[in-house]
C-alpha cells in the first residue's frame, strides 16, 4: 500500500495534533450542552474515535451511512439514508463529524434532513477540508486541515476500499486509480 502512495500530507503526529486542538475547542464550545457527534460511516469512524477521545466533556455518539453516489463516481448530491440514526435528535446540539468536506452537497442535504428533526442545532466538524471542489455555499465549523484538490488516502479515507489503515493521510498515485 505505502508504494501506491505519491506522498504524505499529514503524518502521525501533525494528525494527532489536529485532532487534540480540535477536541479540546469542540470541549470549550460545547461545554454545558447536550452533545450528539454523528459519524458518517464508513469514512470518519477513524477521525470520529479520536476525536471523541479528545473531548472532555459529556456526549454521545451514533452513525449514519448515507450514499450519494449511486452507480457514479461524482457525487449528485442527492441523500439516500442507507442507516439511520438510533437517537431521537429533538434537543441535542449536533456535530456531524466527516472525514472530508469536499463538494459540500451530501453534507448541505444531510444538515436539511436533520434539521426536519428537531435538534438544538447542527454544526459540522471534518478533518479535511477541500475548499476548491466546493459546488455549493457551505463551510465547515470545525476543520482539521486544508488540503488541495489531490485524491487522497489513509487515515479513514479510501480508495476502493483500500487504504483506510493507513496511520498517515498520503496522496495516491495517480496511475492507482484511473486505471
Amino acid at each position: 500500500m505505502k508504494e501506491d502512495v505519491k506522498e504524505i500530507l499529514l503524518d502521525e503526529n501533525q494528525i494527532s495534533e489536529i485532532v487534540k486542538n480540535m477536541g479540546a475547542q469542540i470541549s470549550k464550545d460545547y461545554k454545558g450542552k447536550n452533545l450528539l457527534l454523528i459519524s458518517v460511516l464508513k469514512g470518519s469512524v477513524i477521525f470520529m474515535a479520536d476525536l471523541m477521545r479528545a473531548i472532555d466533556i459529556p456526549c454521545k455518539i451514533d452513525f449514519m451511512v448515507v450514499s450519494s453516489y449511486g452507480d457514479k463516481s461524482v457525487s449528485s448530491g442527492a441523500v439516500k439514508i442507507i442507516k439511520d440514526l438510533d437517537i431521537n435528535l429533538s434537543g441535542y446540539d449536533l456535530l456531524i463529524v466527516e472525514d472530508i468536506l469536499d463538494t459540500g452537497r451530501t453534507l448541505q442535504s444531510l444538515m436539511g434532513i436533520l434539521g426536519t428533526r428537531n435538534p438544538n442545532s447542527i454544526k459540522i466538524c471534518t478533518f479535511l477540508d477541500k475548499p476548491d471542489r466546493r459546488a455549493v455555499p457551505l463551510s465547515a465549523d470545525y476543520a482539521g486541515a486544508q488540503i488541495p484538490d489531490e485524491f487522497v488516502v489513509g487515515y479513514g479515507l479510501d480508495y476502493d476500499e483500500k487504504y483506510r489503515n493507513l496511520p498517515y493521510l498520503g496522496v495516491l498515485k495517480k496511475e492507482i486509480y484511473s486505471e
